[in-house]
């Protein structure tokens, strides 16, 4: 009989075994900045998190690194959206003055800029609409993405990643960047997106509901494997620096057949939904609200997963710390 018990009745030993570790450099954590001064609006659906001013934002980075988090992604709600998502192709549009801001107050903070449009649009989808066939124009919203990460990179974003799951976008923004003297400029890309229920209350935060329709024509059918596997691939051969999936609790079985395709580094990101019903199980009650948490860190590492963006981040450092 095999004795599995001899390497867990001693706590110590039971640490030196252990396959998978969580730490705080894992972690990037979501910011939401929005103009105006003073603000922080916590958002009903998801506790703890905040559509927040930039004074705001910088005073979080400052608690941020406190706890030894030292990487963020950012997204943008500007003052007037409009067909194209204008404030995010300019200079000093929302997204682009926070990076700047950030940057020169806290060098030291790794600013992961999140490229797309449905935050900036005033339809809510994400990129330039093809009204023919009521979605998203993928060649047209190429050719402004591409203008898109030239303006995060002259405002000194350390790395971008593009969510708006267009075809060929890898190619295009690294042509771009190269092109524009970024050749040094990393992309995460977020390769595997699923058409997911799971993002409901990130729509809330970032008032980026869809105004008609759905995202289903340019994310992923929730239920295709094997077309999730090829996604990620042809972005890496596209020039993709970093690999993701999204969401992350309902599609370990991805992250672990990614993790088996790729040597690129890769990255889960744990989504507002599935914050949320953390959130909504520890209020009432039902789990041991921080065990849970943890577990399910530990489950996106023993996944495959090297980076895990949520928006527990800053909790799993007070435990860790």
């Amino acid at each position: 009989m095999e004795r599995f018990r001899r390497t867990r009745l001693n706590p110590q030993l039971r640490s030196l075994v252990r396959e998978t570790y969580v730490g705080v450099n894992d972690f990037i954590y979501p910011l939401f900045v929005r103009p105006g001064e003073g603000i922080k609006t916590e958002v009903s659906s998801m506790p703890g998190v905040y559509q927040m001013s930039l004074d705001e934002i910088l005073k979080e980075c400052e608690l941020l690194q406190s706890l030894g988090i030292y990487s963020i992604i950012l997204f943008g709600i500007p003052a007037v959206k409009d067909s194209i998502g204008s404030d995010a192709l300019c200079d000093h549009g929302i997204i682009a003055t926070a990076v700047r801001a950030i940057k020169r107050a806290y060098p030291k903070m790794f600013v992961v800029t999140d490229l797309c449009f449905c935050e900036y649009t005033d339809h809510g989808h994400c990129g330039i609409l093809d009204h023919v066939h009521e979605t998203v124009d993928n060649d047209l919203t190429l050719g402004i993405s591409a203008q898109q990460a030239l303006v995060h990179a002259r405002a000194g974003a350390d790395m971008i990643a593009p969510s708006g799951m267009m075809d060929g976008i890898i190619t295009t923004l690294r042509d771009a960047l190269d092109g524009g003297g970024y050749a040094n400029l990393p992309i995460m890309s977020y390769s595997t997106k699923f058409a997911s229920g799971y993002y409901g209350p990130f729509r809330d935060v970032a008032e980026s509901v869809p105004s008609f329709g759905d995202r289903s024509s340019y994310q992923m059918d929730p239920a295709n494997r094997r077309e999730a596997i090829r996604e990620s691939l042809a972005d890496e051969a596209q020039g993709a620096d970093i690999l993701m999936v999204k969401p992350a609790l309902a599609y370990l079985d991805i992250i672990r057949d990614i993790r088996e395709a790729s040597q690129l580094p890769l990255a889960v990101y744990n989504v507002s939904g599935e914050y949320a019903m953390l959130k909504c199980a520890g209020a009432a009650g039902l789990i041991d609200y921080n065990r849970v948490m943890m577990e399910t860190m530990v489950g996106f590492k023993r996944a495959g997963a090297d980076i895990i963006i949520s928006y527990h981040a800053k909790e799993v450092a007070q435990l860790l710390n």
